[in-house]
């Protein structure tokens, strides 16, 4: 394929990906939904894959990228979707706005792929122990990268639709400080404080 040529999408075949692991962890359903940073997770890494673990000790964090098994048949596929996490805040469904899901970080998608950054605590042969991943016990894991210094943004803006949420919700300094608990743009499965300076929250509940 020639990088500036068109391409018929139609012409290109179903993408296969094999699992490297699998998150497994004690945590009931209803906590990873709360989306508490303080869950400690196992990201079990496949025999024949753990030879690509070397070299990892010493990050502080990790990217966790994985398939949502858990999706409802109804979510799979769906373009468009409310943020509603927000309801747990007030808000009424009516008064949250519809937008695709490449606009939010809903586990509701054409590809449910999650992405999770995460504190890396230690690794034991093949499995990585990990703080603050929002998976289900069970979740397959495709891939994972680590965290560099490049990734941090200083300079950002947010969508108009965010903001205004974000402001009819009283964004004070009581709200910053349930953030961490509450508020992660990534759900996935994700901990982007470090990459972005002012993190935003995370709008979608499962």
């Amino acid at each position: 394929m020639c990088i500036g040529k068109h391409v018929d999408m139609t012409e290109i075949e179903d993408i296969v990906f094999r699992p490297v692991g699998v998150v497994r962890t004690k945590a009931s359903d209803d906590e990873i939904r709360e989306g508490s940073r303080e869950l400690e997770s196992f990201v079990e890494i496949l025999p024949e894959f753990q030879e690509a673990l070397d070299g990892l000790e010493g990050s502080s964090h990790i990217l966790v990228l994985t398939y949502l098994n858990r999706l409802r048949l109804e979510q799979i596929g769906v373009l468009k979707v409310r943020p509603r996490r927000l309801l747990n805040r007030g808000f009424q469904l009516e008064e949250l706005p519809l937008v695709g899901v490449f606009a939010i970080d809903s586990p509701s998608r054409p590809n449910p792929i999650g992405l999770s950054l995460v504190r890396l605590l230690r690794r034991e042969g093949g499995r990585l122990v990990v703080l603050g991943l929002d998976c289900f016990n069970g979740t397959p894991v495709l891939d994972i990268k680590p965290y560099r210094d490049e990734y941090r943004l200083e300079d950002y803006t947010l969508a108009e639709w965010y903001r205004k949420l974000r402001t009819k919700a009283g964004r004070t300094s009581s709200l910053s400080t349930q953030r961490k608990e509450t508020f992660h743009m990534f759900p996935a499965c994700s901990q982007i404080s470090s990459m972005v300076q002012r993190f935003p929250w995370r709008l979608w509940r499962r």
